[in-house]
């Protein structure tokens, strides 16, 4: 990020960020008792500082050695009298004497302090803080049950003790020395900054700086597991590494959190990837169950940050986490921080994915680029005004290269990102599998098949309760139809379940669902697609289903219509008729690879958007002006301006303009009133404020809304059609470029829009 010093620790996190770690030996997650206990520990030492001197020389008097003559082996000075426990209050407060003897030895405690008479107050107060430390974990030894972590307050509970007596300062004796791993953490999340974002505009840069903020603060102060639950949950890890980077972090991290005289690291500093990969999965599916179940607590302005923008941020991070090739990770890197070139791998499109469609029967591989796709024997025609190829292999070199973009997927607060763009991701690092799987009655069965066809009999019959559960468990399990599952961490999720007529070129969808706790992640595109691309493999390009009135809305989503493009007679008497549902269709085109189609659709509108810069350079030509007026000319017509044409401009429609200043006042106005009457009206009723929609002003350039028309009618503005009918475009060109599609006011713009040009028409302002 061109500018920027880095991300600083240390700043407050933001909704379900910023728990404070749990104390050693509370054994719970994070934020559990932390504060309470590190501010009782802060009080109880403010208390001894305070105290007069004989009360800190009795307290450090328990941890010296007796120095009286003879060689004594005392090394602790015990009271004749302990005070009871619990300490009764109505108690006097002790006096303490000098000359008081040890239980232990006999000898007074100003034999055990001899050698602090002529100690500053300074380090008399150093060492009272060890003394407290020294006590609480002792109390986190007795208290913990965990093996591991037992042993850790053990080690550091003898140090302590053993500083006291000999009066040193803390230092935990390891191989290594803090930092373990480089870059860091916290170097690792700039790197990762500055490779994916350094291109967005400095508003929306700002907000992947406060993501990344709050993501390190939670690392900071997150509770790892211990060893034991690691291995009880991940047995195939390194559990030797893990015990390692564990003991490490409670020592260097963790304890010095509470326990002050030993001296404390952030863990984003310290530790490297190797600790982010053991916690991440863990933690970013905590955090983001924590943010689901908080959603009404976080302030309106952090909601969308917490609930919509820091997912796609962990996603993509997830992704650099675990690869193995992203350069984020590579000490090179580290030049980039200070303004030095940043290294960005060219992205290359591939339609081979590490997960294969499988299914029971031989051929289920899926299709590769090098493989001719079906219906493509003879080359398409080329259409009048298509763009040379030279042109575009010469934009396509301009978008990979490095220096001139980022990735696809690097667009985090993007408006149009995919729906299926997680799941793609999950599908890439083996999260997720797609299977498609069918009863067989000639083979022998297998036992994981009939597993998941009972896991999706379960779903379907969750998810579809209207649908009587012994049809579906037919069906299911019927030879002639097969199901695209998904698997995920070996369970079924979700389906789809067909039947195939090859013969009649055209497979029926029986059921499609996801189970509800697996929803809105993208899955159900994905599986359409992973359908979808089956299909074309199998020479079969036409889906025929019956939709509820619930699944009408997904359908259309993925390409299914109405219009069904298959003949009747080719359907009829094969599909089931469901009473109720609507038939819809889907014509698949052999050309797409589906599960990559988003990835190819960011790709294109790269290419336009190149295409569009060198077009507009093109036309950059400065014409003489326009001399005619001088002789005496009132008026000419548009498209007789030099390079008018050459800018794309086209004429618009006739319409009737109304030359009566008044009359055309009245006729907009009557207009302008039914369209903010209109119910879809109300998101741009006012101007757009700034701390409501981030960036706007930076996207949108030229503003409008209702209000300011209202504004510009009353103050004879207007004085032609074509200025209120251009202001009132605006508006709904403004609202789809900053909005995506699937958003409530982008379609608000649409159907405002349409009843708009209704009531222009019905004037008679433009022909019908």
């Amino acid at each position: 990020m061109s500018g920027s010093a880095g991300i600083q620790q240390g700043s407050p996190a933001i909704g379900a960020a910023g728990s404070a770690p749990a104390a050693p030996g509370a054994g719970g997650t994070e934020g559990s008792g932390a504060t309470v206990g590190s501010a009782r520990i802060a009080v109880k030492k403010a208390q001894l500082r305070s105290s007069p001197r004989p009360k800190k020389l009795e307290k450090l008097g328990v941890y010296s050695s007796c120095k009286a003559e003879g060689a004594c082996k005392c090394n602790s000075w015990k009271s004749q009298n302990p005070p009871p426990t619990p300490p009764r209050t109505d108690q006097q407060p002790n006096t303490f004497n000098l000359q008081d003897p040890c239980r232990s030895c006999s000898h007074t405690l100003g034999d055990h302090v001899t050698h602090l008479e002529n100690v500053s107050e300074e380090e008399m107060n150093r060492l009272l803080g060890i003394a407290l430390d020294v006590e609480y974990l002792n109390t986190c030894v007795h208290k913990e049950e965990d093996a591991d972590t037992k042993q850790v307050y053990f080690s550091l509970f003898k140090l302590l003790r053993k500083c006291i007596l000999q009066m040193g300062r803390p230092v935990v004796e390891a191989q290594e020395s803090p930092p373990f791993e480089k870059p860091s953490i916290e170097q690792g999340v700039n790197n990762f900054v500055q490779y994916k974002f350094s291109h967005l505009p400095s508003k929306e840069r700002q907000t992947i700086v406060e993501l990344a903020k709050m993501f390190l603060n939670q690392i900071n102060y997150w509770q790892l597991e211990t060893p034991s639950q690691r291995r009880q949950r991940a047995p195939a890890d390194d559990a030797a590494g893990y015990k390692v980077n564990y003991t490490r972090w409670l020592c260097y991290c963790n304890v010095p959190q509470f326990c002050d005289s030993l001296p404390r690291y952030e863990t984003t500093q310290i530790f490297g990837r190797t600790l982010l990969r053991s916690v991440f999965t863990v933690m970013r599916k905590q955090l983001l169950e924590q943010a689901r179940q908080e959603k009404d607590k976080l302030p309106p302005e952090k909601r969308t940050l917490i609930l919509t923008h820091f997912p796609k941020f962990l996603s993509m991070l997830e992704e650099e986490v675990y690869s193995h090739s992203s350069p984020i990770w590579s000490e090179e890197f580290l030049a980039g921080s200070s303004g030095g070139p940043i290294p960005i791998h060219t992205v290359q499109l591939s339609i081979d994915k590490t997960a294969s469609v499988l299914e029971p029967s031989p051929g289920g591989q899926k299709r590769k680029p090098s493989e001719p796709l079906p219906h493509e024997e003879t080359k398409k025609l080329r259409i009048v005004g298509d763009i040379p190829m030279e042109l575009i292999n010469e934009v396509m070199a301009t978008i990979t290269d490095p220096a001139s973009m980022l990735g696809p997927e690097t667009s985090l607060l993007s408006a149009h990102s995919a729906r299926d763009e997680a799941a793609r991701l999950e599908e890439r690092r083996g999260v997720i599998e797609f299977h498609v799987i069918g009863n067989s009655l000639n083979q022998k069965p297998n036992k994981r098949i009939l597993m998941w066809l009972v896991g999706l009999q379960n779903v379907f019959s969750h998810q579809l309760p209207r649908m009587p559960k012994e049809y579906i468990t037919r069906l299911v399990f019927d030879p002639k139809h097969k199901t695209l599952s998904l698997i995920k961490d070996g369970r079924v999720i979700g389906g789809i379940c067909f039947r195939m007529f090859p013969s009649q070129s055209f497979t029926e969808i029986v059921f499609c669902a996801v189970t509800s706790n697996e929803q809105v992640k993208g899955y159900g595109t994905h599986l359409m697609n992973h359908l979808k691309e089956y299909h074309i493999k199998h020479d079969i390009l036409n889906f025929l289903t019956y939709a509820d009135e619930y699944a009408i809305g997904y359908f259309k989503k993925q390409g299914f219509s109405k219009d069904i493009k298959v003949p009747m007679a080719k359907y009829l008497g094969y599909i089931k008729d469901y009473e109720g549902a609507t038939l819809m269709g889907c014509e698949l085109n052999p050309s797409i690879p589906y599960t990559e189609f988003s990835v190819i659709i960011k790709k294109q509108k790269e290419i336009i958007k190149k295409l569009i810069e060198r077009k507009q350079a093109q036309i950059r030509k400065v014409y003489p002006g326009l001399s005619c007026f001088k002789e005496g000319v009132r008026q000419i017509p548009i498209e007789s301006i030099p390079g008018i044409r050459e800018t794309g401009w086209k004429p618009v429609g006739k319409g009737k303009e109304l030359k009566d200043p008044d009359q055309l006042y009245s006729t907009l106005k009557t207009i302008l009133q039914h369209v903010k009457s209109h119910q879809n009206a109300w998101p741009f009723m006012e101007p757009v404020k700034k701390t409501e929609a981030p960036g706007y002003y930076q996207v949108i350039r030229f503003p409008m809304d209702l209000k300011t028309m209202s504004e510009r009618l009353k103050s004879r503005y207007y004085t032609t059609r074509k200025l209120f009918m251009a202001d009132m475009q605006r508006i709904f060109t403004n609202c789809r470029e900053y909005n995506p599609p699937e958003s409530e006011y982008y379609k608000c713009a649409n159907l405002l829009e349409k009843f708009f040009y209704t009531k222009i028409k019905e004037a008679g302002l433009i022909e019908k």
